[in-house]
């Protein structure tokens, strides 16, 4: 069964998703604050967390770099505010995906299945080279693992999403959209920030020099493409 960790501090909406949540199966602890939800995290391993940013001992931004720090269960940031500067924080800081308040039960259920989905372990890979390689690191597709100078690189669950899309397609151009619905779910299409931020995470962890990559190539305007 999957454990939901809810983090808000407004008992009207903690209430509201424990009992749509509870009434579709899924176990469900909650915390009012930061250190609260950091303790029942390391406590509960929750499967995903649905985080609020306004939090009143801390900011949600640093509790996502403090899960992150620890591991890498989904994160769904659920908050009132709604400027694109802030949904890119908070994605950069390694939340995967952002919902605004006031927000559809609906909508937010379903942004939570895919990024359960998005985490869960896949089939052995059906066509292609099961490891690819280039010069600076290996993407091994059946293990789900990528190493770099002899290491293992710590990707999330939708870097890891990400980067499979682009491998298997390697060589070719993949669209904003495609790439939106393949990694996030096909309700989005639009939300060509969330690409931009994921991208530069991934040339920050793979590409010797992020500021001129080699293999992860943007199309502007277009999408991205891999190249080895």
């Amino acid at each position: 069964m999957t454990r939901v960790l809810v983090v808000d501090d407004e008992p009207q909406i903690v209430r509201a998703l424990v009992i749509n949540l509870k009434a579709r199966k899924y176990e469900v602890d909650s915390a009012p604050d930061g250190a609260t939800a950091l303790a029942a995290a390391a406590r509960r391993h929750p499967d995903v967390v649905v985080l609020d940013l306004g939090l009143p001992d801390m900011d949600g931004i640093d509790v996502i770099r403090e899960l992150r720090g620890r591991t890498r269960v989904p994160i769904l940031v659920l908050s009132a505010r709604h400027s694109s500067d802030e949904k890119v924080r908070a994605l950069d800081a390694g939340a995967d995906d952002y919902v605004t308040k006031p927000f559809g039960m609906d909508e937010l259920l379903a942004r939570l299945r895919a990024a359960v989905r998005r985490a869960e372990p896949v089939g052995a890979v059906e066509e292609g080279p099961a490891v690819v390689e280039t010069a600076g690191f290996t993407v091994d597709l059946a293990a789900k693992k990528v190493n770099r100078a002899g290491a293992d690189v710590r990707l999330t669950p939708t870097e890891w999403h990400l980067l499979e899309v682009l491998v298997r397609n390697a060589g070719r151009l993949v669209g904003q959209k495609q790439l939106l619905q393949e990694v996030w779910g096909p309700s989005y299409g639009t939300e060509t920030n969330y690409l931009r931020v994921y991208m530069a995470q991934l040339r920050r962890k793979l590409e010797a020099d992020p500021s001129h990559p080699r293999h992860f190539v943007t199309e502007p305007g277009m999408g991205y493409r891999f190249e080895r």
